[in-house]
């Protein structure tokens, strides 16, 4: 009797110890995941602070967002008929000059042109008429997506 039990533990133990333990090859994914959320809070809490500084109320339109290459210059037009270039106020007659002494690729740079619901339709219609006059042909005229 004791050496049938002596015998069976040998046997079990030999049993064990030849055997090898499988490399565990699985991709443990729950910490990538979180990482990813915390980027995803990151970003939808930054995204609406990066917008121009001048502070316009755009009109609303069922339109999709355009797809942006480069950094377009923006052109904004408030209520007052005070025209802005990015964040700086511009005369009209200095709008031109400023506006090719900013760009990389001279007429061919895009423009945004902001223009407040509120501001007067022909101080946003001269304003597009003298960048048309001075040559930029890739003028864009933002809007904001209406709700729903």
């Amino acid at each position: 009797m004791g050496m049938g039990a002596a015998a069976g533990r040998g046997g079990g133990g030999r049993g064990r110890r030849g055997r090898k333990k499988a490399v565990m090859s699985e991709i443990n994914i729950t910490p990538m995941v979180d990482v990813m959320l915390v980027l995803l809070i990151i970003f939808m809490v930054a995204a609406p602070m990066m917008t121009a500084g001048v502070p316009i109320d755009l009109p609303k339109t069922a339109a999709a967002d355009m797809p942006s290459q480069t950094q377009p210059i923006t052109v904004a037009v408030t209520p007052d008929g005070v025209i802005y270039v990015d964040e700086n106020v511009v005369a009209e007659a200095d709008l031109t000059s400023t506006l090719t002494s900013m760009g990389a690729n001279g007429a061919e740079d895009r423009i945004f042109l902001r223009g407040d619901t509120t501001a007067d339709y022909g101080s946003v219609m001269r304003v597009m008429g003298i960048l048309s006059a001075a040559g930029f042909t890739k003028i864009g005229l933002i809007t904001e997506r209406e709700p729903g």
